[in-house]
């Protein structure tokens, strides 16, 4: 600091002291500080995975991970064997933007749209945005991480599964034994084609290890399917009439159902797959009481069984005046069970008068885009005026 002093100013009467110096002073600039995120490298991190995972390669997989970092060289390796186990084909990543600030570490997350297709499944590709995680390593930008943003997470990316593939099923579980799982979606895809034997896709079952692994592979609110067996969805949560649609289990509920149950479950949901049940925009009592209709077709219960809700629910309070609607289907209602029942036996109603292939054509017109009403009167000759007495009549007859 030589050659620099305090001068004392009188200026006006005010009293201040300037900085004097024989030499000019320059306050020195504040190091500039480099950004850890480097979205250049990062895509072509996720060009070297692209080609990993598509030529099947495990060990180039695996060197895309940070030195060290055992856990991520796991995970990258898993996700190149689901791929050849499944397989996975038309595999596309590209690096969209930054989506997680970077960390002390100097981890960053962003968004990358993958796009993929299960061979002999899908007919169309799936596509999602899915966090990846990116680290600085040395003189390249290494994977650490996927999933666990605020996108979805397809299962064959998130974890190791165990893959069982038939020509009319394909499973993917992270639990360690898939049979089970396997043996009642074959059951299913028969009980289906028993029905509509026009439906030749198959059917494809994903097993997320707990609830939460459930969410993040749908993209829901924590605990939104909590009491939920299974869901059908789109597998990249698009309505896109092409669109893959999947079975998603939620093994803490489906795993306690006894096997009749989890069987009709099973059955149920397989008729959403191959109907796109998703994709349609039919009154929910006919969407969901077809689907039982199919699932418990060839199942050996009696009423007092199979609609034990609706019947105490009658008891109490007489049978409804009208059929349930979509309040009615809220997963939160607390009489959800007795308004699925109640829909299928509307379906049981209408079988009963017109026949199961009147049912069948009814749905497939009224999906198509058909007035219900005018539907209705052209395959089973009945006003809904007509329906509903009759259903009405019916859970009275069960109610005793």
């Amino acid at each position: 600091m030589a050659g620099l002093s305090l001068c004392l100013v009188v200026v006006g009467g005010v009293v201040a002291w300037r900085l004097a110096d024989s030499d000019p002073y320059v306050a020195p600039r504040p190091q500039e500080q480099k950004s850890p995120v480097d979205a250049t490298g990062a895509s072509r991190t996720l060009d070297a995975f692209q080609r990993a995972v598509r030529d099947r390669d495990r060990g180039a997989a695996a060197t895309l991970a940070p030195q060290g970092d055992t856990a991520t060289t796991r995970l990258l390796t898993a996700i190149v064997a689901n791929a050849a186990a499944i397989p996975v084909q038309g595999v596309r990543l590209r690096y969209l933007d930054e989506n997680q600030p970077a960390r002390s570490d100097g981890t960053w997350g962003a968004a990358v749209t993958v796009t993929w297709r299960f061979a002999g499944f899908d007919r169309a590709p799936a596509q999602s945005e899915v966090t990846f995680r990116f680290r600085r390593d040395g003189d390249r930008v290494a994977i650490a991480g996927v999933g666990g943003g605020d996108e979805r997470t397809p299962l064959w990316l998130a974890v190791p599964l165990q893959v069982e593939r038939y020509p009319d099923v394909l499973v993917l579980d992270a639990g360690d034994d898939p049979s089970k799982i396997v043996a009642r979606a074959r059951r299913a895809v028969a009980d289906v084609r028993a029905v509509l034997p026009q439906w030749r896709t198959g059917l494809v079952v994903e097993v997320p290890a707990d609830a939460e692994a459930l969410d993040a592979a749908l993209d829901a609110e924590p605990g939104a399917y909590a009491g939920i067996a299974a869901v059908t969805s789109a597998s990249d949560g698009s309505t896109a009439p092409d669109s893959p649609i999947h079975v998603f289990l939620n093994p803490s509920i489906f795993g306690r159902l006894g096997d009749t149950g989890a069987q009709v479950v099973m059955s149920h949901e397989a008729v959403h797959v191959a109907t796109k049940a998703p994709n349609s925009a039919m009154p929910q009592w006919l969407l969901e009481g077809f689907a039982d209709y199919v699932a418990l077709r060839r199942v050996d219960l009696p009423f007092s069984v199979t609609a034990s809700q609706i019947i105490r629910q009658v008891r109490r309070q007489g049978p409804p005046k009208a059929l349930p609607g979509p309040a009615e289907f809220e997963s939160s209602d607390r009489h959800l069970g007795a308004a699925y029942e109640a829909a299928w036996l509307a379906c049981v109603v209408l079988a009963d008068h017109g026949g199961e292939d009147a049912l069948v054509d009814f749905y497939a017109a009224v999906d198509g885009g058909a007035d219900e009403r005018a539907a209705l009167k052209e395959h089973f000759g009945w006003t809904e005026g007509e329906l509903v007495a009759a259903w009405r009549q019916r859970l009275t007859d069960l109610a005793g």
